[in-house]
């Protein structure tokens, strides 16, 4: 299991290990996911502004056979389309073309998985600004009490789920992956 250390880039590890920003990214109450996810839109915007140095065939470039910068952006749409579209909003089949399921997830009829693809980093911007936008409404009109509620299983197998654990899924997927991206524009960088 990669470590905080291993994930972080060169002068960012002292402000990430800060006990206030991991207590930040483990919210209490729907002003705490409130709150988490401007930390989130905020950190995501310098990646971004990082990536965008980079000439575009680097962006679709593995680092050690890790997910490239557009690879990653597309499994946060498909997070935001299985947690929030379809888990928390029930939409039984929200997925976008360029959704990428995680590698160790089967196959799903109805579920995208186009490993070839190869979208444009604008393009990928653009449906991440859309995803984002939609969990951003979703937590400005959430109370405490939608919070604690239970979704009902949207997966064959599945257990009912809090809108709390749902949402922190993807607070943990967009903290986790964002610390990768980072890792690898540093190594993209440095060649």
């Amino acid at each position: 299991m990669d470590t905080m250390v291993d994930l972080c880039p060169p002068g960012r590890l002292e402000a990430a290990l800060t006990t206030e920003l991991v207590d930040t990214m483990r919210p209490a109450d729907a002003d705490g996911f409130r709150e988490a996810w401007g930390i989130i839109e905020r950190l995501w915007e310098q990646t971004v502004t990082r990536a965008r140095i980079l000439p575009a065939p680097e962006l679709h470039q593995r680092v050690d056979g890790e997910w490239s910068f557009i690879e990653t952006l597309r499994h946060l749409v498909f997070i935001t389309d299985a947690w929030v579209l379809r888990a928390i909003l029930m939409d039984p089949s929200p997925w976008d073309p360029l959704d990428l399921p995680h590698t160790e997830r089967p196959d799903e009829p109805g579920v995208p998985r186009d490993l070839d693809a190869q979208p444009a980093l604008e393009e990928m911007l653009e449906l991440r600004a859309d995803r984002m936008a939609t969990v951003a409404q979703i937590l400005a009109e959430l109370d405490d009490e939608e919070l604690a509620g239970l979704i009902e299983p949207s997966y064959p197998g599945q257990m009912s789920m809090s809108v709390r654990s749902c949402l922190q899924i993807v607070l943990n997927e967009e903290w986790a992956h964002r610390l990768y991206a980072e890792r690898d524009l540093q190594a993209l960088t440095s060649r």
